[in-house]
Order: structure tokens, then C-alpha cells, then sequence
């Protein structure tokens, strides 16, 4: 009973020195405090095969057979991530399994589920207090389009068979604003992104807008990278994309315009793998990269700079695909466990900082593919280093960045970086590693540690006297029984 009781305190105190510190989740308020998990519905999960009309999951060009109770599904995937928005795209009918060639905007598409189910989705993603948004296509609409029959006029016929509404014209404009006005009173949808927003007239843009959030208070974004558009709360920082995938895509790629555009994107979405585009996977293997150490490097990085991320499904498992549709696989929901834990770790330490979500940047050194920049308010402040070479890298920071009597404690190397005797915080990192750092109080000594240390080691100690204790009673036990008979 004994030996139970002391090996069961053993447990306890291990267990007890290992618990990490709690943190308490800050709540998402506005735009800028979200991250967005973008998906296709077609393409993310197959609930249902009563909607699978035609569906063919080995035709990558149609139909996969992903519905909105596939999405339902898997809402906790999406959430044990640490994102706290998806955007699900297109939801109309539609001609193509993408959602693109919307044939009516007063019907769901029949392939992804009947009204209920999408309200069902509604429903549970608020208890998984998820927000969801829908993509609006305009611009690549199928020539079979309800529309077309009876005011042609409204369209321009695209190169490629589509056609798109011409909003500069106030009849489009009009039914515009009434279907979709229509469809967010019919579904609670948190937000609207315009697709192709770009090509679209910026009155449109504006009184678009303008006639939704007067329905109700309503997200409405843009999905290309543009300069800021009255009506539009976020659109696409231009220029993102390209600097980070063609610095990250392998070392010793170069910073480029990467630390300018990052002190720009805190008003802007921020997206390196867009889900109408080549994935980032695609430029690593073409560069003949390392897949699991570029995406560890680039989600680093990604997660902890200004901007609302933007990410696209499968990234978590490093989804391949140079073009379109190959780049739109089905989802494998067996995720590479590194990675997924990675990208958890990042969201998580968002989602409780708003120095990370809307906090302020300075780039503190950016030359040889050696990054460090410090993300901070006037809470808190965290300094990440991203060492994307082929060599080792340190960095002395002074006193006046960090502050005086501080430390720097790294989250993923457990490193933990006290200032020196000339007053600088040296940090250190082998090549492709990234590492954040939370800057706090210094601790000194960690004495509850120590004496947690001490408490183990005499217990421990006095366990294996009392076991040779009890060993050597029972052998003397044992011989005086012999003795005795």
C-alpha cells in the first residue's frame, strides 16, 4: 500500500511540473482579429451520396462529390487547427464542381446539399464558433445562366466560354443587389467575397455593399489583389504571394521586396497558396525542395506577420497541383501530424495575442535570408526569426528593442535568451528554422522548478530506501523462518 502511495505521488509531481502555463483565448472582434480556412465544397468532403449526380471521384475535371454535410462533418477539423472563418466558395447552381459557372443565384447548387443541410452547416459552424462566408462569381458565369434568356444585353461574352455581367450597368447592378440581398436573408452567412473583384466597377463595389450591411452587419471582401476599394473590408495585398513563394519555395532565395511588403499588410487579406492558383507545394518540388521543411518555414512566418492569413484547404498535408484542377484534389483528412501541429501551435498563439493579429511591425534585420522582426503593442511583443539560409545565424538585439531586465523565451526551439553583459539579446538559429519569441519579465532562476526538481529527487530517493528497506526486512524475515524450523 505503501510503495502504491509513494509511486502514485512520484506520478503527480511529474505531472504537475509539466503543465504549461494556461493563456486565455482572446476573442475574435473584428476583420483584422480573424484567419480563413478557404475550401471548395465539392472538392473538401463526400457526406452523402444521395446529391452525387454524376459525380465521378476519379474525374478530376467534374464533379467529386463533396457536400455541405461533409463540411459539417469536419467543422472540428477546421477549428483544432485554430482558424475561426471558412470560406467554402460559390454555393449557387452551377455548371462546374468549383462553383464558378453559376447558372442561378436563387438556387444551392443540388450537388452540395439541399437548403437544410446548408443551414444545418450555418448552425453548426456557430457552435464551433466558426464564421462563414460565400464566394459571389460575376465575372465567369455559364452562358446557360437564367439571366441570359431574357436580358442578354446584361452579359460580355469571355475567350473562354464564360460570360460575365457588365456591372457598370444599373440594371445588373439592381438584380445583383437583390439576389444576393435576397440569399442573406434567406441563409445568416457572415460575410460575401466578391470574386474577380477587380474587373468589377468600384460604384457597383460600393452601393454592392452598402445595400448588404444595410440588411444586416455583413463582411463583404474581395478575393484579388488590389489596393483598398471603398465597400470592400479587405481585399488581396498585391505582390504578397509572389515575394513569399519565391522566397521560401528553397533557401537562400533571397528577401526581395518581402520585408516591405510585410510593414504594408497588416490592412490587407495575406495568402501564399490561393486557391484559383498553383499551390505552393508545386514551386518546392519544381525547385526541388524539401516540402515538410519549407512549409514549417513559410506557416511560421505566414501566421505571425500583419494581415488577416488567408488558407487554403490541404495545406495542412502540403497539397501538390501546378494548374487547375490539379491543384483542387480531394481532401485527405489523415493530415501530416508536424505539420497540422504546427499550424495549430502558430493560430493558437494568435488567436491569444492581439500583439500577433493587429500589433504593430518592426523589421529588426533582413539581409542573407536571415529575418527577425518584432511584432508588438503596448501589452506585449514577440520577436520571430526566420532563418532561411544555408548556415547558421545569430543576432544581437539591443536592450532598448527587448527592454531591460527582460527575456526572450522561444516557443518551438525552447530556447530562452537573457540580455549579456554589453546589454544585447543574442539569439542564435541553425539554417531553415524559424523560431518566435515572447518577450517577458525575467525570471532568473525558475526556484518553483528547482524545488519541484528537489521534491522529485527525494522522494524518489526515499522510494528506493524503503523498496531496499523492505527488502532487506523480508530477507531477514525469510532467514529467521528458516532458522526457527
Amino acid at each position: 500500500m505503501q510503495r502504491k502511495f509513494l509511486a502514485g505521488l512520484l506520478t503527480a509531481i511529474l505531472m504537475i511540473s509539466s503543465l504549461p502555463t494556461a493563456a486565455s483565448a482572446e476573442p475574435a472582434q473584428e476583420l483584422k482579429d480573424e484567419s480563413i480556412y478557404d475550401l471548395l465544397v465539392d472538392r473538401f468532403f463526400n457526406k452523402q451520396s444521395d446529391n452525387d449526380f454524376e459525380a465521378n471521384s476519379r474525374d478530376i475535371n467534374g464533379f467529386s462529390g463533396g457536400d455541405f454535410g461533409g463540411i459539417t462533418n469536419n467543422l472540428n477539423h477546421i477549428q483544432e487547427l485554430g482558424f475561426t472563418m471558412i470560406s467554402i466558395g460559390p454555393v449557387f447552381a452551377t455548371a462546374t464542381y468549383d462553383g464558378k459557372q453559376v447558372l442561378d443565384y436563387s438556387q444551392l447548387d443540388r450537388h452540395f446539399g439541399t437548403e437544410e443541410e446548408f443551414e444545418e452547416l450555418l448552425e453548426a459552424a456557430k457552435k464551433w464558433n466558426l464564421k462563414v462566408i460565400i464566394d459571389v462569381p460575376t465575372q465567369t458565369l455559364s452562358p446557360d445562366h437564367t439571366w441570359m434568356s431574357t436580358n442578354p444585353e446584361w452579359f460580355i461574352e469571355g475567350e473562354d466560354g464564360t460570360v460575365a455581367l457588365d456591372t457598370t450597368n444599373e440594371e445588373v447592378q439592381t438584380a445583383l443587389t437583390d439576389a444576393l440581398g435576397d440569399f442573406i436573408m434567406r441563409f445568416k452567412v457572415d460575410g460575401l467575397r466578391l470574386q474577380t473583384a477587380d474587373q468589377l466597377a468600384p460604384e457597383f463595389i460600393r452601393s454592392f455593399s452598402a445595400s448588404m450591411k444595410g440588411i444586416r452587419d455583413i463582411y463583404v471582401i474581395g478575393d484579388s489583389e488590389m489596393e483598398p476599394v471603398e465597400g470592400l473590408d479587405l481585399t488581396v495585398q498585391p505582390g504578397l504571394e509572389e515575394a513569399m513563394r519565391k522566397s521560401l519555395k528553397n533557401f537562400d532565395q533571397g528577401l526581395g521586396d518581402l520585408p516591405d511588403l510585410m510593414e504594408e499588410s497588416g490592412d490587407y487579406l495575406i495568402q501564399v497558396d490561393s486557391i484559383f492558383d498553383s499551390r505552393f507545394t508545386a514551386d518546392v518540388v519544381d525547385d526541388r525542395g524539401y516540402p515538410p521543411t519549407r512549409w514549417n518555414v513559410l506557416m511560421a512566418q505566414f501566421l505571425t506577420m500583419p494581415g488577416v492569413p488567408v488558407f487554403q484547404y490541404g495545406s495542412e498535408i502540403a497539397m501538390n497541383g501546378a494548374t487547375i484542377p490539379e491543384s483542387h484534389q480531394i481532401m485527405d483528412l489523415s493530415v501530416d501530424e508536424e505539420l497540422s501541429q504546427r499550424i495549430t501551435d502558430l493560430n493558437s498563439l494568435r488567436n491569444k495575442s492581439a500583439a500577433l493579429r493587429t500589433g504593430d511591425i518592426e523589421i529588426l534585420h533582413a539581409e542573407d535570408d536571415w529575418l527577425v522582426y518584432n511584432r508588438f503593442n503596448d501589452e506585449e511583443s514577440w520577436i520571430i526569426a526566420v532563418n532561411n539560409s544555408s548556415s547558421t545565424k545569430s543576432l544581437n538585439i539591443p536592450a532598448e528593442v527587448v527592454g531591460d531586465d527582460k527575456e526572450m523565451r522561444g516557443l518551438f526551439e525552447n530556447d530562452i535568451v537573457r540580455v549579456d553583459g554589453n546589454g544585447e539579446y543574442r539569439i542564435t538559429l541553425d539554417r531553415e528554422i524559424a523560431e518566435t519569441y515572447h518577450v517577458k519579465d525575467s525570471e532568473g532562476l525558475n526556484i518553483a522548478y528547482i524545488m519541484t526538481l528537489i521534491i522529485m529527487y527525494i522522494t524518489f530517493v526515499f522510494f528506493l530506501w524503503f523498496v531496499w528497506k523492505k527488502g532487506r526486512q523480508r530477507k531477514a524475515d525469510e532467514a529467521k523462518k528458516k532458522s526457527n524450523a
